[in-house]
């Protein structure tokens, strides 16, 4: 399915490099995804590293990264807007906080009941296009970062620091294609940042302007200064009947697409490392963990696929990894901002579109001619989905377009076992079902200048479902009535026969329940 990554073996060192690496990676999109809610950095993250650590400790997936997500916060942010609009800003934070507490509730429900295990039922092609589309949506997101302003007033970087940002991207790049070749003792990824980080600081002390974290944050909002901030801390949100009608809508929505992509992203990793994943534990940790951010703060998340890949291709095997990026999350925002804000946006850009590279399912073009045309169909309408609408309802359509196209498929089938009995019959035994879909295969069967005098078509494996079914059987026993010939209907089921019944007009065939009649009897005038 994906490119198998060689299963490293787990040991704390690859574990824990690996999840500073990803605790490096979380720190910007927890930033832009608060803002995509409408809340302060600090709720994004506070939802990244309590995500993080509980999914890491209670999940179902060691390796596999949750944070803050955008298909959380695009979800939430409709009902913080209006809610700070009718009831203040404070009010409406408590809104967020209580609609995570529910999301996170429906999760653990979803886990409990054993839910988990329909991720079995999205089809391959389906995966494929989820997969893509992903990876482009990952791609797309860092061309952000070449702008100035937000809005309307976002205008591309001028020009001396645009052709830094390009070059560094690229050199990150480099560094982490080509490193591997040479050791694989430390990741890549981790050391490309170092790398680029150190490049840049030589270059702004050149003169040069360099692009960083913190000039990210304060493009975003301009009263930020810093990234530092304190502890989460425990507090109760604002509940009320009202309260919980207005959040329970998003929560039920958020809650459905967070498992989606949780349950999706643990697929993918399953495919990556040759080993398997607990969906319905997962779907408890994940639960666990929005809950928890509803108490202490957070904005709610999932699972990240980008931050998964990081991981996966750094070594981080073991829950000690995901562990290791939520702690190092930490103590970045507690003791460590400086450092973080001295980072050069160009090194997490370049970090990520070597993510969407190999997150991106090339091979899916090689084997567009080799599938049939409806998966190929499936690929690209779920890919193009995940891009301009979402991952949910890319989902939803891929698994409906895929059941109809299966359904169509088997239901045109018809088929008949042709057998001769002792007394000349031809008899065909139907298997299938006899409707607008399967008339033509249906029409094909009968060999009506060969059979004899007395057909019998046997209808004890098959249904008839639909007028065009009828106006099939009316149009075989016409042409049996031309050569002279009549046609017997046998084990017609109850509905089948009263469907024929209403269609006397249609269908002149006789209708027989056994064999044990004579060709002479009067039934059969």
């Amino acid at each position: 399915m994906f490119n198998l990554i060689i299963q490293k073996p787990r040991n704390i060192k690859n574990d824990i490099l690996s999840g500073i690496t990803v605790a490096l990676a979380l720190v910007p999109e927890a930033i832009a995804f608060s803002f995509v809610a409408h809340v302060d950095p600090t709720v994004g993250l506070y939802a990244a590293f309590i995500m993080g650590l509980v999914t890491a400790i209670f999940g179902g997936r060691p390796g596999m990264i949750s944070g803050a997500t955008g298909a959380v916060a695009v979800i939430f942010a409709p009902m913080v807007i209006q809610q700070t609009i009718e009831k203040g800003p404070e009010v409406a934070l408590q809104y967020l906080f209580l609609a995570v507490i529910f999301m996170g509730l429906s999760q653990i429900a979803f886990g409990l009941l054993k839910f988990g295990k329909f991720i079995r039922l999205i089809p391959h092609p389906v995966m494929l296009g989820f997969v893509n589309g992903l990876a482009i949506i990952i791609f797309k997101a860092q061309f952000a970062q070449f702008y100035v302003g937000t809005g309307e007033n976002a205008h591309l970087l001028p020009p001396q620091p645009f052709m830094i940002m390009c070059v560094l991207i690229g050199i990150t790049m480099a560094i982490i294609h080509f490193l591997p070749r040479f050791t694989k003792a430390v990741p890549a990824t981790l050391v490309a940042i170092i790398s680029v980080t150190g490049i840049s600081i030589l270059l702004r002390n050149m003169g040069f302007q360099i692009v960083t974290v913190i000039d990210f944050v304060k493009n975003i909002d301009p009263s930020k200064t810093t990234l530092s901030a304190g502890f989460p801390t425990f507090q109760l949100p604002l509940i009320n009947i009202e309260a919980i009608k207005i959040v329970l809508p998003y929560a039920l929505l958020a809650a459905a697409v967070g498992l989606i992509e949780s349950l999706m992203t643990l697929t993918l990793v399953d495919e990556l490392t040759g080993t398997r994943g607990r969906g319905n534990k997962e779907s408890i940790g994940q639960g666990l963990a929005n809950v928890l951010n509803g108490f202490f703060g957070g904005m709610g998340g999932c699972a990240m696929i980008g931050q998964s890949i990081i991981n996966i291709r750094g070594g981080g095997r073991g829950r000690l990894s995901g562990i290791a990026a939520a702690l190092a999350l930490l103590a970045f925002f507690l003791f460590g901002a400086p450092l973080i804000e001295a980072i050069p946006l160009a090194a997490l850009v370049g970090v990520m579109f070597m993510v969407s590279i190999a997150t991106f399912e090339w091979s899916s073009f090689r084997i567009l001619r080799q599938i049939p045309k409806s998966d190929a169909l499936v690929i690209f309408i779920v890919s193009a989905t995940t891009v301009i609408v979402d991952l949910a309802a890319a989902v939803f359509v891929g698994v409906i377009i895929s059941a109809l196209v299966f359904a169509w498929e088997q239901g045109k089938k018809i088929v008949a076992q042709i057998e001769t009995d002792a007394q000349g019959r031809r008899i065909y035994r139907l298997n299938g079902a006899l409707f607008f879909g399967s008339v033509t295969s249906f029409k094909n069967l009968f060999d009506l200048e060969n059979d004899s005098e007395h057909v019998v078509i046997d209808f004890a494996k098959a249904r008839v479902y639909d007028h065009s079914g009828l106006e099939a059987i009316n149009n075989i026993a016409e042409r049996y009535d031309q050569l002279g010939k009549k046609v017997h209907l046998l084990h017609l089921s109850k509905e089948c026969g009263l469907l024929l019944k209403r269609a006397r007009s249609i269908v002149e065939v006789s209708v027989i329940e056994n064999l044990d009649w004579h060709i002479a009897d009067d039934a059969l005038d």
